[in-house]
């Protein structure tokens, strides 16, 4: 399942999603007293609030918060939270680092590490009319003309996503008799729609979300711990800038299950999204298409790299197709060739099923934007609910007959 959380706002200075703006203005919360009538609400010039009873006394209301903790990602606002971070997670604060490292010593440089989605190469390839892999290697060639020490393609993490949801969906499929293991399975790496099922349905659909991390946070956990070992230097030493297509992966790099208490520093940094790197480009004056190619950096130091990993998902890169074929592999021996999808309501919300002599053995949905993610989980949450008041009829009815 994908969704483009924040398509609905652009950037005021950037070609991305979202961007610093005024505080979030929401409803006002009324306490109302009994008694009291009808509150009226007046709104003065400069926008600020007050409550008018029937006696004609006004109460300014303070103006509600909202931090990032209540985001949905849902594009409805942007917070001063959201402005903080914007300002932290920015191609501003990236620059900030890589002249600071040209001020000090060696031994006291951070150790700048880029990981690049396959997404954002493929934009900016399409932008300047490049193949992806002269694309991957000018990029790299830009970045460390800027500082960066290393240049990553989050390809690779994209396989440890794929790999870690197949092995799950296998294991959950084959203990859904005999234990609590929860199916249907929910596979994303979007931020908002993970947002979105926490804060609106909570312990309802939790349980069916994949635990596989997105390639975004597999790539900070390699960078942070594996390279950091074979660097030889603590996770806090390196500084890890991700560069994605999507806003919300800024949101996604600062919560707090991706912090380090013990060094104290996140997995990935800073996320800057593919407008931020071609308004780099147009600062330093360079053109991508001209830029003289470098070798390709591997977060394995033994390995050689020509030309960037890839993976066999879905058109966005989607765990469907490659979990589906694992599956029909793995469970039944089946062997997938082509994935044929069936659509439903829509060309957005599709089907996907396996079935041998007229019997369906496996049922698989794709649900792309949130009207068709929003209808697929309140049929999810309802059945959740059915199913868990079935089971305590049935157990009090097991109670009744044992009396």
């Amino acid at each position: 399942m994908a969704s483009p959380f924040s398509g609905a706002l652009q950037l005021t200075d950037l070609d991305d999603f979202i961007g610093p703006s005024q505080d979030c203005i929401k409803p006002m919360k009324i306490d109302k007293k009994l008694g009291s009538g009808v509150a009226k609400i007046h709104i003065e010039d400069d926008g600020s609030y007050f409550q008018v009873s029937q006696d004609g006394g006004t109460r300014k209301l303070e103006r509600a918060k909202i931090s990032l903790d209540d985001c949905l990602a849902c594009s409805g606002c942007v917070t001063s939270a959201e402005t903080v971070l914007i300002t932290q997670q920015s191609h501003e604060e990236l620059r900030k680092i890589l002249d600071a490292n040209k001020t000090v010593a060696p031994g006291q440089q951070k150790l700048v590490v880029i990981s690049v989605s396959p997404q954002s190469s493929a934009s900016l390839a399409a932008r300047f009319q490049l193949n992806p892999t002269d694309t991957a290697k000018k990029l790299t060639a830009f970045f460390k003309k800027l500082g960066a020490h290393y240049v990553f393609d989050t390809a690779f993490s994209r396989n440890f996503s794929l790999l870690e949801s197949q092995r799950e969906f296998v294991k959950r499929f084959r203990e859904q008799a005999n234990s609590k293991q929860a199916l249907p399975m929910l596979a994303s790496a979007c931020p908002g729609w993970i947002c979105y099922a926490e804060k609106t349905h909570g312990s309802a659909v939790i349980p069916y979300i994949s635990t596989a991390r997105s390639p975004q946070q597999v790539m900070g956990s390699l960078v942070k711990d594996f390279f950091a070992q074979l660097q030889h230097v603590t996770p806090d030493k390196i500084y890890h800038v991700t560069v994605m297509p999507c806003y919300d992966k800024k949101l996604e790099a600062s919560r707090p299950d991706f912090f380090s208490q013990e060094h104290q520093t996140r997995e990935v940094d800073c996320v800057i999204t593919t407008g931020e790197v071609s308004k780099l480009l147009e600062e330093e004056g360079v053109s991508l298409s001209e830029l003289e190619p470098a070798p390709l950096d591997s977060v394995f130091s033994s390995v050689s790299v020509q030309e960037p990993t890839s993976h066999r998902g879905g058109g966005s890169g989607g765990y469907l197709e490659h979990v589906f074929r694992h599956a029909a592999q793995e469970l039944f021996g089946i062997h997938v060739d082509e994935v044929t999808y069936k659509p439903l309501r829509n060309k957005d919300f599709q089907e996907v099923t396996l079935e041998s002599e007229g019997r369906v053995l496996l049922h698989f949905a794709a649900a792309y934007g949130f009207r068709n993610i929003q209808n697929l989980v309140q049929k999810l949450v309802f059945l959740v609910v059915v199913s868990q008041v079935w089971e305590g009829f049935s157990q009090s009815h097991e109670e009744l007959k044992a009396e």
